[in-house]
């Protein structure tokens, strides 16, 4: 990895990858750039790249100074009820999303991720962050849910959606809406 700083979009990590088959632009929570492409472009072409995209860095270190503001603090004692919560209130709720739904999963952890709400391993396994806690329990339902489709479909094809789509009621759009409003709060 290497830090290059910019003129115009300040510093920017640019991560050469071999599994990159794209040039993919991300802003980290304090506006740093990250910039990962593949081996055969060079970082020239990839910070180029980067340049071309400078309405949606605009936009989205807008959206990440407001969410900044919106976001909670967390002091460490409500952290550790957040994680006591987690355990009981998502252990029942994913039994309970799982059977009704007809899936099956291979083991539950609980992480206090802080840059996605759940994931889905390769053998079923989920891991769901503390920080769903925070959410009204349809949003939970909707993660909850998203993560048990991971099971059938370890990607986010069509078949995918679709089937996470008729889990919702036909509110997948929606509910991922209502979600990208939600920020993960801070600890203090």
């Amino acid at each position: 990895m290497a830090k290059v700083t910019h003129p115009e979009l300040g510093v920017i990590e640019c991560v050469r990858s071999l599994r990159s088959r794209s040039i993919r632009l991300s802003m980290r929570r304090d506006l740093t750039l990250r910039l990962s492409y593949p081996l055969f472009c060079s970082q020239r072409e990839a910070i180029a790249f980067a340049e071309s995209r400078r309405e949606w860095i605009e936009r989205t270190k807008e959206r990440i100074a407001n969410r900044s503001e919106k976001c909670p603090s967390l002091t460490r004692e409500i952290l550790a009820q957040l994680r006591k919560d987690a355990r009981t209130d998502l252990s029942e709720r994913i039994a309970r999303l799982a059977t009704e739904h007809g899936f099956s999963y291979t083991s539950l952890r609980f992480s206090s991720a802080r840059t996605r709400w759940g994931s889905c391993s390769a053998r079923n396994g989920i891991s769901l962050s503390i920080y769903i806690m925070t959410l009204p329990e349809h949003l939970r339902d909707f993660i909850i849910l998203h993560e048990l489709c991971h099971t059938r479909h370890h990607n986010h094809s069509e078949a995918f959606h679709a089937l996470l789509n008729s889990c919702v009621g036909g509110r997948e759009r929606e509910l991922n809406r209502e979600l990208r409003k939600w920020p993960i709060p801070n600890i203090e």
